[in-house]
């Protein structure tokens, strides 16, 4: 496979030297729990984290260190030996790293996408660094609430061009959430899709697609009705329309605490907008969150909705004093967030 590209990603093998002090192989995982899961858009406070495993060995891969895992057995907080920057390590299995960045490759630079910052390859493993993020946006908006339309606009414009991006170059995102996107900054400011891993490269023009993939509050109705194929992009709109509603007006638009009657509310396509959100932010939902998918905006298209440059004058307001906290809108936590898969299998 060419993994050539506009800028190109440093590719290296290490060696066996005296910085290396051990394999990946022989680190321990942290082990995980699987926590209760629900639809249900009453919560609690978030779950503290989990503490790590103390018997984790803090491994050295050329130039970096592995420090404690993040996500189970392949994602870990790492450092430059030199500099001291923070990253995240993604590790994969070396006969299948090529495949799974691939869509890294194809696509190129991106501001609003997260890139690689390097690539090493060991005997069995390759380790790709990433740049560290501070939060994501889901967790931002379950905290606050809900977010005032001027800075809802200024983040869900780099959203959105950053799955524009993907589309131009025929990339499906298809598990589109906000939990995907997180601050480059610690001001949260400028916003990035975080992963590329869950999606489809498309061959050609056609972006028809049968499989059923992505995340019960923000799948599509043609994904629920198909028999056949449906268009990954304009399932993808959709998906974006359910963030934004979820980011003006703090819960999802379709929610329930039974899946069935979840997928019922999402395939009859019936929502409700609250009258304090402008009719520039109400006509951008309806835009996007329509049943016939050739009814939708392309990502292309939201870019250009006047809502952006009507929000460009207004002033920001902190997060601290977005609204008052209501038991019907809250984001549930990111551990309700299952995978569509199990309801079809």
């Amino acid at each position: 496979m060419n993994i050539q590209r506009s800028n190109p990603i440093n590719i290296s093998r290490y060696g066996r030297s005296r910085h290396k002090a051990h394999d990946f192989e022989e680190l321990t995982c942290l082990r995980t729990t699987e926590s209760s899961q629900s639809f249900s858009p009453n919560l609690g406070s978030p779950s503290p984290p989990e503490t790590p495993d103390p018997s984790h060995c803090v491994s050295c891969i050329g130039n970096y260190l592995l420090l404690e895992p993040l996500e189970g057995d392949h994602v870990f907080r790492a450092a430059h030996l030199h500099s001291g920057e923070e990253l995240v390590c993604k590790v994969f299995d070396i006969s299948r790293y090529q495949e799974s960045l691939a869509a890294h490759f194809a696509l190129g630079v991106h501001q609003n996408i997260n890139q690689i910052v390097e690539i090493l390859l060991g005997d069995t493993r390759a380790y790709a660094f990433f740049e560290r993020s501070h939060g994501d946006m889901h967790s931002f908006v379950r905290t606050c609430k809900k977010l005032q339309e001027d800075e809802a606009a200024r983040l869900f414009y780099q959203i959105a061009s950053a799955v524009a991006h993907c589309h131009d170059h025929g990339l499906v995102l298809r598990d589109l959430k906000l939990r995907k996107f997180v601050f480059k900054d610690e001001d949260k400011s400028l916003v990035k899709l975080e992963s590329l891993e869950d999606t489809y490269l498309l061959a050609g023009s056609d972006d028809s697609l049968s499989d059923k993939h992505g995340c019960p509050a923000y799948v599509s109705p043609e994904i629920l009705n198909a028999n056949g194929s449906y268009s990954g992009k304009a399932a993808d709109v959709w998906s974006l329309g359910v963030m934004l509603y979820t980011i003006l007006v703090g819960r999802y638009p379709f929610h329930d605490v039974e899946p069935g009657s979840l997928f019922s509310k999402i395939r009859r396509g019936q929502f409700s907008i609250p009258e304090t959100l402008t009719p520039k932010a109400r006509c951008l939902i309806r835009s996007v969150l329509r049943r016939d998918p050739a009814e939708r905006l392309t990502s292309r298209e939201i870019l250009e909705h006047p809502w952006f440059l009507a929000c460009a004058g207004l002033t920001a307001i902190a997060c601290p004093g977005r609204g008052d906290r209501d038991s019907d809108q809250t984001v549930p936590e990111a551990s309700m967030e299952e995978e569509l898969e199990q309801y079809f299998s």
